[in-house]
């Protein structure tokens, strides 16, 4: 881990859970400088380490989602487990946790039984419902949330259907409320240090609905139900997505009404600024159709490199739908240096995300890839008080 002072220096957190939400929401904090112990079963790897893409057999996705953090094996399903997490957990500030609601109290580690014995403990519950509710037992995944939370049913075309788009979107922006709703609570801890421990209660349907913003105060005063539009905006025009005269494609947001009169001259065609069609944002949706007829003639005229040089030129907000290939090569991601070179003990230097956002002064840094299965098992409960015998027995029994 970097040794350098950052501003999470001496957050200690165990994470228990697995896939993608919550141990995000652990890393993020990791890649400021929290101490991070990851733990998984003794004779189970995380499920995530199955999923594609691999190298050689050895998990990518894996190695980001868990960086910054040391490895270790502990099964709280047994006595002994049970026992011994009690006996650590007093050594960290935060427990991350996304077990199906009811789990954690199946094996006797509530957290009331948690807080009773670290009265201060943080607990990160992530779920895919909420703790409580009808739905509370079910299963949850980000597909599955997507849908239910409403975000689902707005992506794709009228024709379409809904769509779900190829990315776990929901665990990822559950991650970051998890990451934000730790740093909250570790807040209110720092400013009243008797207070007792938070206990944070997160889903991936909720954190995905809160996304959604406006939809709700929409259906309750206007009784409106927003449906599908492809890449066209709702509330914005133009703002599509373009084909230019090479093939490639074009973002665009327009939605300022300077930015749609600066567009209008650009095209060479001002008399778009009064044209009672496209004289208000408003008037600009309400006549989507026909002005992206419009502005699709003038992207199919032109290459995308000349018109995003038109569009610079003329003030006008929009940019290429790149591809991870685009974004290797693109001389913004490089001079942000957004991507970085980390080592990995199997693979040597991998690339990935720098760490977000940049701070001018402390920033984060990131130090590892996700640790391998147990890696630092025997340094970790080392350092947490136990002997080698100790640990001797307990991994024979199984325990870690």
């Amino acid at each position: 881990m970097n040794d350098k002072p950052q501003l999470l220096s001496g957050l200690k957190i165990l994470d228990l859970a697995t896939m993608l939400a919550a141990p995000m929401a652990a890393t993020l904090l990791a890649d400021f400088g929290a101490e991070v112990v990851k733990v998984e079963l003794p004779d189970r790897e995380d499920p995530l380490r199955d999923l594609p893409p691999h190298k050689d057999g050895k998990p990518l996705w894996w190695k980001v989602t868990n960086r910054n953090k040391r490895g270790i094996t502990l099964d709280i399903r047994k006595p002994q487990g049970r026992e011994l997490l009690l006996d650590i957990i007093g050594n960290f500030d935060v427990l991350v946790e996304n077990f199906r609601p009811g789990t954690l109290e199946k094996y006797g580690l509530s957290p009331e039984v948690l807080q009773a014995r670290h009265p201060g403990l943080i607990i990160l519950r992530v779920s895919g419902y909420g703790q409580t509710g009808p739905n509370a037992t079910s299963p949850g995944f980000a597909r599955v949330a997507e849908a239910f939370s409403g975000f689902t049913y707005l992506c794709g075309y009228p024709e379409s259907g809904p769509m779900h788009i190829g990315f776990p979107v929901a665990d990822a922006t559950t991650g970051i409320f998890g990451a934000l709703g730790i740093i909250m609570a570790c807040w209110h801890k720092a400013k009243h240090p008797e207070a007792p421990g938070e206990i944070i209660d997160l889903s991936l349907v909720e954190s995905m609905f809160r996304l959604l913003e406006f939809l709700p105060i929409e259906y309750d005063q206007l009784g409106h139900v927003r449906e599908r539009s492809g890449n066209r905006s709702q509330y914005a025009g133009p703002s599509n997505i373009y084909r230019s005269k090479d093939g490639k494609w074009i973002s665009l947001s327009a939605s300022a009404q300077s930015i749609f009169e600066n567009f209008a001259r650009q095209m060479g065609q001002p008399e778009l600024i009064a044209d009672p069609r496209f004289k208000t944002n408003s008037d600009r949706v309400a006549h989507s159709e026909e002005l992206d007829e419009i502005v699709a003639a003038w992207f199919a005229d032109r290459t995308q490199s000349e018109a995003l040089e038109e569009m610079k030129a003329g003030g006008v907000a929009g940019g290429p739908v790149f591809s991870i290939e685009d974004i290797f090569n693109s001389e913004q991601f490089k001079a942000r240096d957004a991507i970085i070179k980390v080592d990995d003990s199997e693979l040597g230097p991998v690339a990935m995300q720098a760490v977000t956002p940049k701070y001018a002064k402390m920033p984060g840094s990131v130090t590892r890839t996700g640790p391998r299965h147990g890696q630092d098992t025997d340094e970790v409960y080392k350092s947490l008080g136990l002997n080698e015998n100790k640990i001797a027995e307990l991994r024979s029994k199984g325990v870690i």
